[in-house]
């Protein structure tokens, strides 16, 4: 699994039959910053994923890649490479807290 921000989304009126209906979103990969683990750096690449849990632009969520985001609740037949399986709430790296989502 990989840390990502939602920054977009993906309209596509014309896809394979078993992706009608799904959300599809941007999302931008976050890494730990190695000159300050405090902060997050965004990675150099987009990917588009399969929403699972009706995240939204702004959000920190989970991802995973590959053959992993099919394993996600009814995504097996799907041709799908990545998908949002998780929506976080906190991360902390080296005992700091380096991200805490904004309920409300």
């Amino acid at each position: 699994m990989f840390l990502g921000k939602v920054i977009g989304s993906v309209v596509s009126t014309k896809k394979d039959e078993t992706m009608r209906g799904r959300k599809l979103l941007m999302v931008r990969p976050m890494l730990v910053d190695p000159d300050d683990p405090s902060r997050f750096k965004a990675g150099g690449n987009t990917i588009v994923a399969i929403d699972t849990l009706g995240a939204g632009e702004g959000e920190m969520v989970l991802f995973a890649q590959g053959s992993s985001a099919r394993m996600a609740d009814g995504l097996k037949a799907l041709p799908v490479d990545a998908a949002i399986v998780g929506l976080v709430d906190t991360v902390t790296v080296l005992g700091k807290k380096t991200y805490e989502a904004r309920n409300g």
